[in-house]
């Protein structure tokens, strides 16, 4: 009779569930590859051209810098845009839930802003302003930032009470109650914030280009609509996809490394 390891087990059962949730996560890609793949044998290729020419016309814009400009231009527009709301809401969040009196004030304003579509905005900046890059930051801002802030207020009137007031008895100084009682528990909704609004930000900038704009991921997709170029407009929408994809893995990797704690927290209970 052999004695079976029980490490052993576990270890072969870790890797199975890795391939089966890995089968899984690709096997609707794959699904959708092969049915188009096969479209492309029956269609012309204005409609649906073939996986080989748009793989190749993703190469060609990673490798040409004049291409792949306008991808960083289009990031580097999500980014600022995402960063500059995230300030603005953090401050309004803060605001918001120390004074009533700006509750009252600012809570209407930011929900009747959350109503006016993002294309209203882009219309608005570029009547009011002359800048390319101002107008797409005012835009990025102006839609994102009643996201931020009511995530932001959520997680400070979500914060436990109990909790806090027991930190408070310890006479803790501000920096040290910020960093041991706030940070910890507003921090969750700032990345699920932040993952939200990344797919939100994605979109209208992409708008914002089409628009009003002269280079970026939107500007080079009008090109390919006005030339009937669809493996060139597949191929420039991956490159927005396969950014949102790498910045979301990121902020995953934040998360699991600053929350850390809770996977200690569930093996010990």
């Amino acid at each position: 009779m052999t004695d079976v390891n029980p490490e052993r087990q576990v270890s072969a059962g870790r890797v199975f569930e890795a391939g089966r949730q890995a089968f899984w996560l690709a096997a609707p890609f794959v699904l959708i590859a092969l049915a188009w793949q096969a479209a492309s044998a029956f269609f012309p290729p204005f409609l649906f051209p073939s996986l080989i020419d748009v793989f190749g016309r993703v190469l060609d814009i990673l490798t040409t810098w004049s291409q792949f400009s306008s991808v960083l231009a289009t990031a580097m527009r999500i980014l600022g845009g995402l960063a500059g709301a995230f300030v603005l809401g953090a401050i309004f969040g803060l605001t918001i839930y120390n004074f009533r009196i700006a509750d009252r004030l600012l809570t209407p304003t930011l929900i009747f802003f959350q109503g006016i579509p993002a294309l209203s905005w882009v219309v608005f900046a570029i009547i009011w302003f002359h800048g390319v890059e101002f107008r797409i930051l005012f835009i990025m801002i102006m839609t994102t930032l009643p996201a931020f802030t009511f995530q932001v207020v959520g997680a400070l009137r979500g914060m436990n009470k109990d909790l806090a007031e027991m930190v408070m008895s310890f006479r803790p100084t501000r920096k040290k109650y910020f960093t041991a009682m706030v940070l910890p528990s507003v921090l969750p909704e700032i990345v699920t914030a932040w993952k939200v609004n990344l797919g939100n930000a994605s979109r209208v900038v992409v708008v914002a280009e089409l628009v009003g704009s002269s280079g970026g991921v939107g500007f080079e997709l009008l090109q390919q609509q006005q030339l009937f170029d669809m493996a060139g407009a597949l191929a420039w929408t991956l490159q927005l996809v396969f950014f949102v994809l790498l910045f979301q893995w990121i902020l995953s990797q934040f998360e699991r490394m600053a929350f850390r704690y809770r996977a200690v927290s569930e093996r010990s209970s």
